[in-house]
């Protein structure tokens, strides 16, 4: 890896942008996508590479290139350190997220209950406000408390996050998308909030519904085709 090339790495990473390294095989030389002046074959490549977070051998016309993602990992900013929320951090952390619980509650938000989990003690509008959601991150709320909730997902809806979701009955969320909608949010941006959040799968405990919600991060990370929730 030259210096030039090394020097873009670090700058992406410096300012949290996805890029992809392509190397040629056959003599070692090395690029940066996305770029403006890479060829169109190699540069769609690169762009389903970034989509899928997937590294990958391709051969263009008979060349054989190495795609190599360089991100930093998901994100998933958990909103309310509920009980769900234990459930929720450990099995998000081992799909390979990095995880943050979100409560201005320091008795809730604890080391002995999410361990190894990072815990921010803001208020969700001014955690989210310094976390920045990217279209690498999914922002959950959990906490049925409009005080905590809102604040947080007026912010989610304002960022690029690929995921926005919130745990409640339906009449629960269509109060709560009457809310936001009285702190300026159209029917389009409102659509973005899955809720109540969750793949419809029966979850009762709230280890499944840890599971539940995690499946349907994974699925829309993945682009899967989801039946319409009931």
């Amino acid at each position: 890896m030259t210096p030039a090339i090394l020097a873009q790495l670090l700058a992406a990473r410096a300012d949290n942008r996805a890029v992809v390294l392509a190397t040629r095989l056959a003599d070692g030389a090395q690029c940066i996508l996305p770029n403006p002046a890479a060829a169109a074959p190699l540069a769609d490549l690169a762009a389903q590479a970034l989509a899928r977070d997937e590294n990958r051998l391709h051969t263009i016309d008979g060349t054989a290139w190495f795609l190599h993602v360089y991100a930093q990992p998901y994100r998933l900013l958990i909103i309310g350190a509920v009980h769900a929320a234990q459930a929720l951090a450990s099995l998000a952390q081992m799909a390979g997220f990095a995880v943050t619980i979100i409560d201005p509650r320091r008795h809730f938000a604890t080391v002995e209950r999410f361990a190894n989990v990072a815990l921010n003690h803001d208020w969700p509008d001014e955690a989210l406000a310094k976390l920045a959601p990217n279209a690498r991150t999914a922002v959950v709320a959990l906490t049925h408390d409009p005080k905590l909730d809102d604040p947080g997902l007026d912010v989610a809806l304002r960022t690029d996050a690929f995921f926005i979701g919130a745990l409640g009955s339906r009449k629960t969320h269509a109060a709560r998308l009457a809310r936001l909608a009285a702190l300026g949010h159209d029917a389009t941006s409102l659509a973005r909030i899955r809720g109540p959040v969750g793949l419809p799968i029966g979850a009762v405990s709230a280890a499944e519904i840890g599971v539940s919600i995690v499946a349907e991060i994974i699925a829309v990370r993945r682009h899967a085709t989801l039946a319409t929730k009931p």
